[in-house]
């Protein structure tokens, strides 16, 4: 316990609470791609409203959860939520279990002389993953074309506590809107 004192003493409290929740929280990566309209001026936009049939897929709660974070990351951003917006925004989602990730082969073989046979059985090592998939388009409000387009991907946990989810979604919602605008970066 002595050696640990002067370790943490280097460090502060919060960036070392921060590592340590980007740590259990990130307990698989949030893996986003992005598409756009590259003739799309970015800086003509600079207010967004939720798509008035906004269906996300996700539970009522969970979507709260989501566009709240939305949200805020966008105002941090310089954007405002309008009711006469230049851009709208429309949120859906996919679960889908992903495929067994891979096996480990079992063989047995042998020779007699000329001939040589063999056995091999292969076992899976781990049942697949439920995993998430949220697709974020923004469109253009008078125009009506996609603009820009992210979709993320993660590991999804249905039995995480309400916190959990809701520091998921923060970390969804930021991972994605690093790319927007384009050529925009933290």
């Amino acid at each position: 316990m002595a050696e640990i004192v002067p370790f943490l003493e280097k460090y502060d409290m919060k960036k070392l609470y921060l590592l340590c929740l980007i740590f259990l929280v990130g307990c698989g990566p949030v893996k986003v791609q992005y598409d756009y309209d590259s003739q799309a001026q970015f800086t003509n936009y600079s207010s967004y409203n939720f798509a008035a049939n906004l269906d996300t897929g996700l539970g009522d709660l969970d979507q709260r959860r989501l566009l709240e974070t939305v949200n805020q990351v966008l105002q941090s951003r310089g954007f405002t939520l309008s009711e006469d917006p230049d851009l709208i925004l429309d949120v859906y989602s996919n679960i889908y279990q992903d495929p067994n990730q891979g096996s480990v082969g079992f063989g047995v073989g042998g020779t007699g002389g000329d001939v040589a046979g063999g056995v091999s059985v292969g076992v899976p090592l781990n049942m697949g993953q439920l995993q998430r998939e949220i697709i974020f388009e923004l469109i253009d409000a008078r125009q009506g074309r996609i603009l820009w387009q992210a979709v993320s991907r993660d590991q999804f946990n249905e039995g995480s506590s309400p916190e959990k989810r809701k520091e998921r979604f923060r970390v969804i919602a930021i991972r994605v809107f690093e790319g927007f605008p384009p050529g925009h970066q933290k």
